[in-house]
């Protein structure tokens, strides 16, 4: 068990490596409870989203649907990532799920940006608890555990959320999100319903996994961890969520201005930045910190590293100078003092099992 944000979590229940085989090949299940779950609400509930968020919630068409987005500070840089749900039909309900690691300034800059607005009510969820379903089988299984679910699953379009509150009490929430590159569900439930929810799964062969193999799964299918991959500092260009920004309106979200001002510097001055992927073809182990220099001498660094269960080799993600990259585009690490040859590929590694590059 290990301190995360306040929350006492375990990096594996057993063995790491049959928790991150169990999300690839069956299905695994992460307690994610730690998560922040903001209910947000008011007549200037869209209104406040729109300029709290680089992403335009007018793409939450529908009930239900959800909107992925960097949140930024006043100079571009990356507060936190967030995943917005629209929860009415009138637009004025909305749900937000955000980062542990990042609570006191993300709620601080939730109110700080409602201060403009007359009615928006912010209200932190702490009486809800959060349940990671994942895998080929994650939704089988579930729908096992929760027969009257059956229907829903098998409609639930990926990046959509339904309210169960039709089906279980008031405070179910079911989205075919997930942070692994596999198909599955998140599951938002009462606190005091989540132990017995747990039982439910493993008692249909849903395996537990820890912190450990939550890390190794989101490194593989190239996803960003707060701290590592982007901070307060970094752009959403520098670290892979340009796809995220909505830049085609007149809209005036936080952060916008600087974001755009510091990208033409970089660009201006050939200094602008990239996320890429990392394969190391030979022994040795890929790790955060480390630098990364290219063919043309130009230097970057691993955001994140690890030995990966399902590739059987190294990867890391990592930021460097921008550049062309093709199948035999090529870099250096230093390893244990001897410059050792890396492939840079296009992110991810890895999705719903199967290697992503050549």
């Amino acid at each position: 068990m290990v301190d995360f944000s306040g929350w006492e979590l375990p990096i594996h229940y057993g063995s790491q490596i049959q928790e991150h085989d169990a999300v690839r090949t069956d299905a695994g299940m992460f307690d994610v409870s730690h998560m922040v779950i903001s209910d947000i609400t008011g007549q200037d509930a869209k209104a406040w989203l729109q300029r709290l968020i680089a992403n335009d919630i007018d793409k939450a068409k529908t009930v239900g649907k959800a909107v992925y987005s960097a949140m930024l500070n006043d100079n571009g840089g990356v507060i936190d990532d967030l995943i917005v749900y629209r929860m009415n039909d009138a637009e004025t309900a909305y749900r937000i799920v955000s980062n542990a690691a990042t609570r006191d300034k993300d709620v601080a800059h939730f109110k700080h940006v409602a201060q403009d607005f007359a009615d928006v009510a912010i209200q932190v969820r702490d009486d809800l608890a959060m349940l990671a379903v994942q895998g080929p089988r994650a939704i089988a299984k579930l729908s096992a555990a929760k027969s009257a679910w059956a229907d829903v699953l098998a409609s639930l379009k990926p990046f959509v959320g339904k309210d169960l509150g039709d089906i279980e009490s008031a405070g179910w929430f079911v989205a075919r999100t997930g942070y692994t590159g596999e198909n599955g569900v998140e599951v938002i439930l009462p606190a005091a319903a989540a132990t017995q929810f747990f039982a439910d799964l493993v008692a249909q062969g849903v395996v537990p996994a820890g912190l450990g193999a939550r890390d190794t799964l989101r490194l593989e299918a190239g996803m960003n961890l707060y701290g590592h991959e982007m901070d307060d500092t970094i752009t959403p260009f520098e670290c892979g969520m340009a796809w995220t920004l909505a830049l085609n309106d007149d809209r005036d979200f936080v952060g916008k201005s600087a974001m755009l001002a510091k990208q033409q510097q970089a660009i201006s001055t050939k200094q602008a930045q990239m996320q890429v992927g990392l394969v190391l073809d030979g022994r040795g182990v890929l790790r955060e910190g480390m630098a990364v220099t290219l063919a043309d001498g130009r230097t970057g660094v691993i955001t994140s590293g690890t030995f990966s269960p399902t590739l059987k080799q190294s990867i890391a993600i990592a930021r460097v100078p921008v550049i062309a990259i093709d199948t035999d585009t090529q870099a250096q690490v230093d390893l244990r003092g001897k410059p050792t040859a890396v492939r840079i590929i296009s992110l991810p590694f890895v999705r719903n099992g199967k290697k992503q590059f050549a």
